[in-house]
């Protein structure tokens, strides 16, 4: 059954480079160096995490940024075909599409080498264990599903890190930049920050994927990755849990409050913002005098509290209305961040916040997780 599945896999990655081109790269190269510049690193990741996206339109442009950045376009569709391992089919599949239609748009362009060819009597999974090796910084077994573990080594680790095209370090910047672009995927995202690391990705390259992204827009990928870069370092995360901005540090009001919170003004007019809390977070009790406001939890957990009242967990969609005048208080889970939209309705002349004692940690504490 295992030479089966190694000859299957051996043929389909075959198929996949002649559906590629013809034209062959035989110049061996070090696959632990990125072959990038700095300009095609910052398009091949923002390619990469509109891919995983599913943002057909905006992948449009970043293709054409790849182009003009001097990629190839085998070397991005080397990079696309890749991702269906991590992304999926579909994805990968729509991606490619879009390739195709941004090709036959420009008309020529250039097209680059292809992958060597596989040598005879390649033997996929024993290379993809080494390569799988490596990129963990040490053997790697998933024994609870043995198919999995094959399909890891044989396929994704054995053919297709097998094709040179891309070195084992581009394959690992493509994979960070895609991986950052979907939610609830950061233990793999960790992990494959990790891998870049140990297959030769430098700390400066590194750090340039989240910058990429946050030149175009995607300020929450590029928060996604600089978080699972700052838990490889041990430098502590900062990110925020949703789409809405992270804004900056609340420092005019950090003596309110016990950890770091973050502060963003979505509309001056109207005064509408913001806040994160980083878990354990959160601030003194307090009184808004002629005003009531209104808190709309989007994302995290965390809790809010009336003076002599039952505390009340804060989950996405948890609206809170703060009458004028109540004593309370309100901040994060102490095991995960948490983020609230804050306005005020029926504010008045006289409006002001009161600000009184913290909330102890024996108090906090006995709130649980």
């Amino acid at each position: 059954m295992k030479k089966f599945f190694a000859t299957a896999f051996l043929a389909l990655a075959t198929c996949v480079m002649v559906a590629c081109g013809g034209k062959t790269n035989q110049t061996d190269k070090d696959m632990t160096k990125l072959t990038f510049n700095e300009r095609q690193a910052a398009a091949m990741a923002v390619i990469a995490c509109h891919e995983a996206r599913g943002d057909q339109s905006s992948l449009t442009g970043a293709i054409h940024e790849g182009f003009e950045a001097g990629l190839t376009a085998n070397q991005m569709k080397e990079a696309l075909s890749q991702l269906y391992a991590y992304t999926g089919f579909p994805r990968s599949l729509n991606a490619l599409g879009t390739l195709k239609n941004v090709m036959e748009q420009r008309g020529d362009v250039e097209k680059g080498p292809e992958s060597s060819p596989l040598p005879s009597g390649y033997d996929a999974l024993k290379q993809g264990t080494e390569v799988q090796t490596k990129l963990s910084g040490q053997p790697f077994n998933y024994d609870f599903c043995p198919a999995e573990d094959y399909y890891l080594k044989a396929h994704l680790f054995g053919d297709i890190f097998a094709r040179n095209l891309l070195t084992y370090a581009d394959r690992e910047l493509v994979t960070v930049s895609a991986l950052s672009g979907l939610e609830g995927v950061m233990p793999q995202l960790t992990a494959h920050v990790r891998g870049a690391l140990n297959m030769g990705v430098t700390d400066e390259q590194l750090a340039a994927i989240p910058e990429a992204l946050k030149a175009v827009g995607l300020e929450s990928e590029a928060l996604r990755c600089q978080a699972a870069i700052a838990a490889v370092k041990g430098q502590p995360q900062v990110v925020s849990p949703s789409s809405f901005p992270l804004g900056q540090p609340n420092d005019a009001y950090a003596k309110y409050f016990i950890g770091q919170s973050y502060l963003a003004v979505l509309d001056t007019v109207s005064g509408l913002c913001n806040v994160t809390f980083e878990p354990c977070c959160r601030n003194n009790w307090h009184i808004h005098h002629a005003a009531v406001q209104h808190l709309v939890c989007v994302s995290g957990r965390g809790w809010y509290q009336e003076w002599g009242k039952e505390p009340v967990e804060l989950k996405p969609g948890t609206v809170v209305t703060v009458p004028a005048g109540t004593k309370h208080w309100h901040g994060a889970a102490a095991d995960s961040w948490m983020q609230h939209l804050a306005y005020y309705t029926d504010q008045k002349a006289t409006y002001r916040t009161e600000w009184l004692e913290p909330v102890d940690d024996e108090q906090y504490n006995a709130l649980g997780r």
